[in-house]
């Protein structure tokens, strides 16, 4: 479960663990939680709030007046061969907040209909190259 405002940028050196973080992989990226700052968060913070979200009164750039989700989960549904199909949800306190399905196109390398916000979007992007980076190791 990711933070909703860690945008994944690359892949980072991780050890075999780092697939049983939420994206899959550990990921180098930035914190958009502040409109127009870019924070670039120390590797312990990227590893314990980033990465695993529920940082909601234990980041100091987390709002804290914000009201929607404070972590963000994805899971593969399915893979046919032709495209993924995934589910993703939102978070907050630990419950549902909101949910959807996304289908990544393996021909055109991209989701068919990509989700609204480009945080959760990008977050969807890199689960997927680490499904798919895994999957070329087997």
């Amino acid at each position: 479960m990711s933070c909703p405002y860690f945008y994944p940028v690359e892949p980072a050196d991780a050890d075999g663990r780092a697939a049983l973080l939420p994206l899959g992989n550990l990921w180098a990226g930035v914190c958009r939680a502040v409109t127009g700052y870019r924070c670039e968060p120390d590797q312990d913070s990227v590893r314990t709030l980033c990465h695993l979200g529920y940082a909601r009164g234990h980041c100091r750039h987390f709002p804290a007046a914000d009201t929607g989700a404070d972590a963000v989960r994805f899971t593969i549904r399915r893979d046919d061969g032709r495209a993924l199909h995934l589910y993703y949800v939102l978070e907050r306190d630990h419950l549902p907040f909101a949910h959807g399905a996304l289908e990544y196109s393996l021909d055109c390398e991209a989701f068919t209909q990509p989700p609204l916000d480009t945080i959760v979007l990008r977050q969807a992007e890199a689960y997927v190259a680490s499904y798919r980076r895994r999957k070329r190791s087997l």
